[in-house]
C-alpha cells in the first residue's frame, strides 16, 4: 500500500487528535481541529495508509506572504519513512501556490536535521517571548 498525500482533506478530529497526542507525548484531548483550521489555516495536509491517518501538517497564515507550519505529526510506526518531509513539501508546494513568499516554522533542537536536511528549511534569526 502507499501513502496518500491531500491538501485540505478531509479528516475527523478524533484521527488528529489520537495523533496529536502521540506525536507531543501527552494524553488524547478533544480539540477542535476542523474548526480550528477551517478558521485560521491557509491549508493542512493529511497523509493517509490504507485509509488511516498517517500523518498530518497544519499550514497558518496572515493571509498575506507569510505562512507558518504548525504540529507537523506523523504516527510512531511510519516514522522515519519520508512523510514527514513529503508533508512538508505539499505544504510548501500549495503555499507557493497561494502566492505566499515566505513558509516559517519554529522547533525543538532535536528536529533540526529533520526541518534543516530533509524539508530544506535554512537557519535564520528569530525572537520569541513566553507567555
Amino acid at each position: 500500500m502507499t501513502i496518500t498525500y491531500e491538501w485540505r482533506g478531509d479528516f475527523d478530529n478524533a484521527a488528529v487528535n489520537a495523533l496529536h497526542a502521540e506525536g507531543f507525548n501527552h494524553r488524547t484531548l478533544e480539540f477542535d481541529w476542523l474548526t480550528q483550521v477551517h478558521r485560521h489555516s491557509l491549508g493542512w495536509v493529511c497523509a493517509r495508509f490504507g485509509g488511516d491517518l498517517v500523518g498530518f501538517v497544519n499550514v497558518a497564515w496572515d493571509g498575506d506572504v507569510h505562512a507558518f507550519i504548525l504540529d507537523t505529526m506523523v504516527a510512531g510506526n511510519h516514522r522515519r519513512s519520508g512523510i514527514g518531509a513529503e508533508l512538508i513539501a505539499v505544504a510548501a508546494r500549495e503555499a507557493r501556490a497561494a502566492k505566499c513568499e515566505w513558509l516559517h516554522v519554529d522547533f525543538d533542537d532535536d528536529l533540526r536535521a529533520f526541518y534543516f536536511d530533509a524539508c530544506g528549511f535554512k537557519p535564520t534569526n528569530a525572537g520569541l517571548i513566553a507567555l
